[in-house]
């Protein structure tokens, strides 16, 4: 069941959001872009993902998990498509922004369902949370796999007027409208226990943002931070010469390496009550983003892209499991929906600014990449910092 939800992860975070740092480089090029322009448009879909965490308690409320998870999925999967037949930047823009509403429903909605599978196995409820944030690696593989390969076969030729690029995106549409249609058995099966934590509700308290101030800010510099290294880390490949093959390598490996993680930090999370698996993991991925600011040899930027695919889903996974020891169960989708929402807030600024300092630098473009992440490894050291403040509710 935990493997069959995981898809949910796989289309809102691993195709909708990631599979655009594969696109950058091919987009940029065709359309003339600035590096500015281009990381907009992640900060774009992060605003969409932004309005969709605002929505969904009341979208849970009223529809339930289930449903808001498989009706996201199929509006992502829609808008993913709508993607390839623009070339004008607004428009764009406009389908990054609805896709980011479309997959934070979806995110949210299989978080909620991910956490109350959990519950009802405590022994691994760590490892069954783990599972569903690592289907991200799931949709990251696949688009290493369908996106250079496609990206490569085109070439600079046109198929009925529209370049690879667009072929790209409606290649990955397809994937999430079948990753879609087999999300409806999840939704299904669980619906009764979903319907169990909604009853006495209303007879307890809501979810208080002053109890997880540090985590929450903590989160929010996650978000920053992470989403620079994700937008542009394969911009910084192909600038600095990589093949078709070592990218599709280092993409391949940073999602198999996020589908691992479920197992390398199941024990961590279950373990911890407070923030101190946020900061960890935080502290982690600072090092891993600043790898490849430091240097270019492949070895050690493989070793960047494998460390920060080990880790940074399960950053994701551990304000879930803050969020399940810390709260009653009906409290889990404000909970969820409160950290979903300071993480889109933190990836609208990271993009825009990386690539501000990209096309603000008279260095190479390499070496302006490079610093841009140097930016953001500060900004994810700054949220390991943070979320240690944070403490386990009595």
């Amino acid at each position: 069941m935990a493997l069959v939800l995981s898809l949910g992860a796989a289309v809102s975070l691993g195709i909708t959001r990631f599979a655009y740092g594969l696109l950058l480089p091919p987009m940029r090029a065709d359309l003339s872009w600035s590096y500015t322009l281009a990381g907009s448009m992640n900060t774009a879909n992060a605003l969409g993902y932004f309005i969709g965490a605002l929505l969904a308690p009341a979208l849970l409320r009223r529809f339930g998990a289930g449903a808001v998870l498989v009706v996201g999925a199929l509006f992502a999967s829609v808008f993913m498509a709508m993607s390839g037949f623009f070339t004008d930047s607004v428009w764009l823009l406009s389908q990054r922004a609805f896709a980011g509403v479309a997959s934070a429903l979806v995110f949210v909605a299989g978080g909620v369902l991910a956490a109350r599978l959990g519950a009802t196995d405590p022994q691994r409820s760590g490892l069954l949370l783990g599972i569903y944030y690592g289907g991200t690696g799931i949709g990251i593989v696949i688009s290493a796999l369908l996106v250079p390969a496609l990206l490569a076969y085109a070439g600079n030729a046109r198929w009925l007027g529209y370049a690879g690029w667009a072929w790209a995106w409606w290649s990955l549409a397809l994937a999430c409208v079948l990753a879609s249609v087999l999300l409806a058995w999840p939704a299904r099966v669980m619906r009764p226990l979903m319907t169990a934590v909604g009853s006495g509700a209303a007879q307890e308290r809501g979810f208080r943002v002053s109890a997880f101030a540090f985590s929450l800010a903590g989160y929010a510099m996650f978000g920053v931070g992470y989403i620079g290294y994700m937008t542009f880390v394969i911009a910084l490949l192909r600038e600095q010469g990589a093949s078709d093959a070592r990218v599709t390598w280092f993409y391949a490996l940073l999602g198999v390496a996020v589908m691992a993680s479920s197992r390398v930090w199941a024990g961590l999370l279950d373990r911890h009550k407070s923030g101190r698996a946020l900061a960890t993991l935080n502290a982690l991925l600072a090092l891993a983003v600043l790898l490849p600011a430091l240097t270019n040899a492949f070895a050690v930027v493989l070793v960047s892209g494998v460390l920060f695919g080990g880790v940074f889903l399960s950053v994701v996974a551990s304000t879930t499991a803050l969020v399940r020891h810390n709260l009653p169960s009906h409290q889990w989708a404000g909970g969820i929906s409160a950290f979903t929402t300071v993480f889109a807030a933190g990836q609208i600024v990271g993009p825009v600014i990386v690539g501000l300092i990209a096309d603000g630098s008279a260095m190479s473009n390499a070496d302006s990449l490079a610093r841009g992440l140097l930016f953001s490894a500060v900004a994810l050291a700054i949220g390991a910092l943070l979320a240690t403040r944070q403490r386990a509710l009595a």
